[in-house]
């Protein structure tokens, strides 16, 4: 008789046993915390408009990053792949802004046209879109006539700020158009740039190696000294508030000025090479300084 209850005692303590272990393995299972896993950050993708298309049918892109009531405005190649190094610069902030995503204040947009003159660039890369160094032509001939429009109009010579048919480029004289935005190019910019509001526009040329406020008939607006003051500090570009080496009309970013938006020129040191950290400086020094008037 004692055989048999301590024979049942026992196996009575075998399943209470059992059920413990069972209760601490369930237990420990479903309140572990699941492994921490790496995820890359998450990337900005960019809002893309068509602003307009070339002579030649070419679309002319326009790369909006960020949410906020600043809008800041670059732009590249309006002298087409002559300057091919400012379109190059700029598809590389569009390839940061993507990566690095917190860069962009919260109180500003930025806007990318990478190629104001897609048919010259093309005259010199024969790639649409984005293209690597090794697309660039070397031809010297090539290079120059990468500069105009498929009219052979100089289209920073085509903007309404003390037009004249014919301009200067160094010393060659160059067509400006029949008449002030007589270019589908420069309409692009005009309607994108008056259609949203642009607190500032900031062109990349080269190869001058110095910034340049932009004025038309009034002076040169405070904040366009403002931010070529910034630029010039950051980057280590000289700040000139005139270009001075030959005469120009028709331009740009005077334009820009005739209608109150501030706006600079930054020309690169050379015709082949982005000077990136430089160039980036400068933008974060923009940022900051659009951040700070918020």
């Amino acid at each position: 008789m004692r055989s048999t209850l301590s024979n049942r005692y026992f196996i009575i303590g075998i399943i209470l046993v059992i059920l413990c272990i069972s209760v601490i393995v369930f237990t420990r299972l479903h309140s572990s915390t699941p492994p921490v896993t790496q995820t890359e950050p998450a990337q900005l993708e960019p809002q893309h408009v068509v602003i307009g298309k070339s002579l030649q049918g070419r679309t002319i892109d326009a790369y909006s990053y960020g949410t906020g009531a600043t809008h800041l405005l670059f732009v590249g190649g309006i002298h087409g792949g002559y300057e091919w190094n400012s379109v190059l610069l700029a598809y590389t902030f569009m390839d940061y802004l993507e990566a690095n995503p917190d860069t962009i204040p919260k109180n500003i947009t930025v806007t990318i046209i990478p190629a104001a003159n897609p048919d010259g660039v093309y005259a010199v890369t024969n790639k649409e879109g984005r293209f690597v160094v090794s697309d660039v032509s070397t031809s010297s001939t090539i290079l120059a006539s990468g500069r105009f429009n498929a009219h052979t109009v100089d289209l920073n010579r085509n903007f309404d700020c003390k037009w004249q048919p014919q301009s200067t480029w160094q010393t060659k004289i160059v067509s400006a158009g029949a008449t002030a935005f007589s270019e589908p190019e420069s309409i692009a910019l005009k309607s994108f740039t008056t259609r949203v509001h642009q607190d500032a526009v900031i062109f990349w040329h080269s190869q001058s190696n110095a910034i340049y406020a932009s004025q038309c008939l009034h002076g040169i607006l405070p904040t366009t000294l403002d931010i070529m003051n910034a630029y010039s500090k950051a980057s280590k570009y000289s700040s000139n508030t005139s270009f001075d080496a030959y005469s120009t009309t028709g331009a740009a970013d005077d334009w820009l000025a005739s209608i109150n938006i501030p706006a600079i020129t930054v020309e690169l040191q050379t015709h082949n090479s982005i000077e990136w950290e430089r160039n980036l400086s400068g933008i974060k020094a923009l940022f900051d300084y659009f951040d700070q008037k918020k």
